[in-house]
């Protein structure tokens, strides 16, 4: 199984935090700090709601700028227990 890691964020200055992803077969999570904020499986992205800063609000509109897209902590951490289980993955 494939696996790669990158930073997903293009900024000219080191002030915004870690914005990482990390891709596990067609899986792909992306991470503020250490925290998953989206993720991708296969060619469906599920990205959620800021509920933290302006910096993860950046890592957010990097990955996807369209705000109606986003779901709420609670639907995303579900979708996201379900997706890991698919793949035999915690975090």
């Amino acid at each position: 199984m494939k696996v790669r890691i990158w930073n997903y964020g293009n900024y000219s200055s080191d002030n915004y935090g870690s914005c990482r992803a990390v891709q596990i077969g067609k899986l792909i999570l992306y991470f503020s700090y250490e925290t998953v904020i989206a993720f991708e499986d296969g060619c469906e992205l599920t990205i959620r709601e800021n509920d933290w800063s302006t910096t993860t609000g950046r890592h957010l509109n990097c990955i996807n700028e369209n705000k109606k897209i986003r779901i709420n902590s609670d639907k995303f951490e579900k979708n996201l227990e379900k997706t890991l289980k698919k793949y035999n993955l915690e975090i």
